[in-house]
């Protein structure tokens, strides 16, 4: 597992064409894994994007590899809302990337949004989408810590 980790959140903006500059302090950590850009997907669990580096990308594979492809309904699960709906995307000398209008629409981003650190990847948010999962988020946390903690 790499040292690095997406840790922190950060404002940010996405322009009008359609791009977002993610935060120096994940563009190091996506350096520190020899990245070519970002991978990014939508999420299937929540109104956001995925953004991780090659060493998830390299775990993911690997998993996938010990299913069957033709015989294993998770395979196919997993390598259809994961692989297939990923993209590796360049990182421009100014350290901005271009959403792919698709992506922008799931996550329902606008004018404003949220870089999520959460370890071995980050999401990105539209600010007023990510406020009620934030709450929610807290107060899962807070259950955890309650019930002697996190499993």
């Amino acid at each position: 597992m790499s040292a690095a980790s997406f840790i922190s959140t950060f404002a940010g903006s996405l322009d009008a064409k359609g791009r977002v500059c993610i935060p120096a302090s994940f563009r190091q950590v996506l350096s520190a894994e020899q990245t070519n850009g970002v991978y990014l997907c939508p999420s299937f669990s929540d109104t956001a994007l995925e953004g991780f580096g090659q060493a998830v990308m390299d775990r993911t594979t690997a998993h996938l590899a010990t299913l069957d492809p033709f015989l294993s309904s998770l395979h196919d699960d997993l390598a259809s809302q994961i692989v297939a709906e990923t993209t590796q995307l360049p990182i421009d000398e100014n350290g901005r990337v271009r959403l792919p209008d698709a992506m922008i629409a799931a996550a329902q981003l606008k004018d404003r949004v949220l870089f999520v650190g959460m370890v071995q990847k980050f999401q990105i948010w539209d600010p007023e989408v990510y406020a009620p999962i934030k709450a929610k988020r807290l107060e899962g946390a807070r259950a955890a810590r309650q019930s002697g903690g996190a499993q």
